[in-house]
């Protein structure tokens, strides 16, 4: 970690924005994160907002340099960040987290932590990605919507944390498992990833194309597609389906 830059920001409309900002400015270092207490338009997947509520909580990017790194690996970062907060999550509570496909945390059937990836290119050559994750920590108020959908690290541990420190703690591991992926050993982040799938080898149900189906989910594969049986058709990409849960 030496060198690398952790910048604290009491308020911001995203960090995954002023990560983007550091890099186009020309001001960013590979390992460099930022972290925000609050950000007023935290960004989910596909557009979706992240809420939290000030200070209690994890709104972490960092600025990951890709070069020398294939544009086509794209699923093996997801599974890398994935992974390393998954590593941390895991470590405070118990073996009851997995990994919801595609990069979720989820504690039971509830969601712990969401993770947004957003990359930059020149051309066809991978220059940056920006690994932002949102973790509830302490919150223990949820809006009406997610109440049943969302926990908190504090919810279920009943321990409150240093959203800081705790910050700094998936940093390290981001950065030590981002070495695992250049350095080559991405079949192995990818088995540890299905090792830890949420409901893998169970039944559940999809809405696919407005219609429910009862699936089994079996794994990921290396271009991210989660294979299913019993469903219409063998795989799925992201954002074909969605979880009924």
């Amino acid at each position: 970690m030496t060198g690398k830059t952790f910048t604290i920001l009491n308020e911001t409309d995203s960090s995954n924005n002023y990560a983007s900002n550091l890099i186009l400015s020309g001001n960013a270092i590979h390992g460099d994160a930022v972290f925000a207490k609050h950000q007023t338009k935290g960004k989910g997947q596909r557009g979706k907002l992240w809420n939290d509520e000030s200070g209690k909580n994890i709104a972490l990017s960092v600025m990951l340099e890709m070069a020398g790194i294939q544009s086509d690996k794209q699923f093996g970062l997801i599974a890398t960040v994935a992974l390393s907060v998954f590593d941390i999550i895991k470590k405070y509570t118990s073996d009851e987290a997995k990994i919801k496909w595609p990069n979720d945390i989820y504690w039971r059937d509830r969601k712990a932590v969401g993770i947004l990836i957003e990359n930059k290119f020149s051309g066809q050559f991978w220059q940056w990605a920006i690994a932002g994750m949102g973790v509830n920590v302490n919150q223990t108020q949820f809006d009406d919507a997610l109440k049943a959908k969302a926990v908190s690290l504090k919810q279920i541990t009943g321990k409150e944390f240093d959203c800081i420190e705790l910050a700094k703690e998936m940093h390290g591991r981001l950065l030590e498992r981002f070495d695992q992926l250049k350095n080559s050993n991405s079949e192995e982040i990818l088995k540890e990833y299905n090792y830890n799938l949420y409901k893998k080898e169970e039944e559940v149900q999809i809405i696919y194309k407005n219609e429910k189906y009862k699936t089994v989910v079996r794994q990921a594969d290396e271009s991210g597609n989660l294979w299913m049986d019993n469903a219409p058709q063998p795989y799925f990409t992201f954002g074909e389906i969605e979880w009924v849960l």
